[in-house]
């Protein structure tokens, strides 16, 4: 396991949304001796104990085996949600690229895998009840998103029984947001022109109440404390991570102070499908679809066996991002770059 000076750590995707909070976190560990950040683009960003190296995981040349010889651990987090108009672009990094880590993981003799899914692996499921991670993982198929993650869950259960010896931890995250990721995921969702200062309350007079539309959210500090938390035990499997309480238009409308209307799903996803047809919004229609079939999450694993508790509850996490939105917030990467519009 890990040396006498502590944990030797590799974290890819180091400075997306996620990336960027767990590497903090890890920096800030005592039982963290070395980060190594793997990105596309080596940040302007000196957090303790870290050093970066570019990689890019779509790319066959990728050295990942001598990047990861001597870790403790890999943290699995690089991912691309666009462009979504070309699924075979995103399969190749997020799938090839993914199990390009996995077998350098065996590769290198890694003790501790801990992969990034998500809430959308899951099949559909309830809204007026929560489920634990045995609920299947099949995704939404008609969202590359979803079925990028599923197949990644079937590629991990083949790794699992190849490789034994090796600790698999699987982190499903709710919709993971701060205020330094407004940017970002305003480009990636809503288009690089969505002006980030229209995100304001005062501005919606009702909101759309869409069947289906009940989520969950958490920040992304909340989860980089989950994955730091699994780096330090010999726990496996899978973990649901989110906040309380589910986001939907009522908690909406309580916290805008806005009156939900109750809009047909037929037209919220044709306009929505109208938009990206047109290429004037980066979501899909498939994803949008998949969002309202995700099943809530119930995370008592994650309680129990981690001792993890977030600390940011659902609305002070939307509050916060939509701060970020206003005020075109970012963070010291390229993802994350902070811009108001374009």
């Amino acid at each position: 396991m890990s040396s006498a000076m502590g944990m030797r750590v590799v974290v890819t995707g180091a400075t997306g949304n996620v990336g960027t909070s767990v590497v903090r976190a890890l920096s800030e560990d005592p039982e963290v001796a070395s980060v190594l950040g793997l990105a596309r683009r080596i940040p302007d960003w000196s957090p303790p104990k870290t050093d970066w190296a570019a990689v890019d995981l779509a790319s066959e040349r990728s050295d990942l085996v001598e990047r990861f010889t001597g870790a403790d651990a890999v943290v699995h987090l690089a991912w691309a949600f666009q462009p979504t108009h070309d699924p075979a672009a995103t399969w190749r990094t997020n799938v090839l690229g993914s199990m390009r880590v996995f077998e350098a993981v065996a590769a290198a003799g890694v003790p501790a895998l801990v992969h990034a899914s998500s809430v959308g692996a899951y099949s559909p499921g309830p809204k007026d009840e929560a489920v634990d991670e045995s609920w299947p993982t099949h995704g939404w198929p008609d969202a590359a998103y979803c079925r990028e993650k599923a197949y990644l869950e079937r590629a991990l259960d083949t790794f699992e029984r190849d490789r034994p010896e090796t600790r698999v931890v699987r982190m499903r995250p709710a919709f993971l947001f701060q205020r330094e990721s407004a940017s970002e995921q305003r480009r990636i969702f809503g288009g690089r022109f969505l002006p980030g200062p229209l995100a304001r309350p005062e501005l919606l007079p009702f909101l759309p109440d869409i069947p289906g539309l009940r989520v969950q959210a958490l920040h992304t500090d909340d989860a980089a404390n989950a994955y730091r938390l699994a780096l330090r035990s010999d726990v496996r499997g899978a973990f649901n991570l989110a906040a309380d309480p589910p986001v939907d238009a009522r908690l909406l409308g309580e916290m805008f102070d806005a009156r939900p209307v109750r809009l047909p799903r037929t037209a919220a996803r044709s306009a929505i499908a109208a938009a990206w047809g047109l290429h004037l919004l980066p979501a899909s229609p498939h994803l949008f679809d998949a969002v309202l079939r995700l099943p809530l999450m119930d995370c008592t694993r994650a309680h129990t066996e981690l001792g993890w508790q977030p600390q940011h509850t659902a609305p002070e996490v939307l509050e916060e991002f939509l701060l970020g939105l206003k005020e075109g917030a970012g963070a010291r990467t390229e993802p994350m770059r902070g811009r108001k519009v374009g």
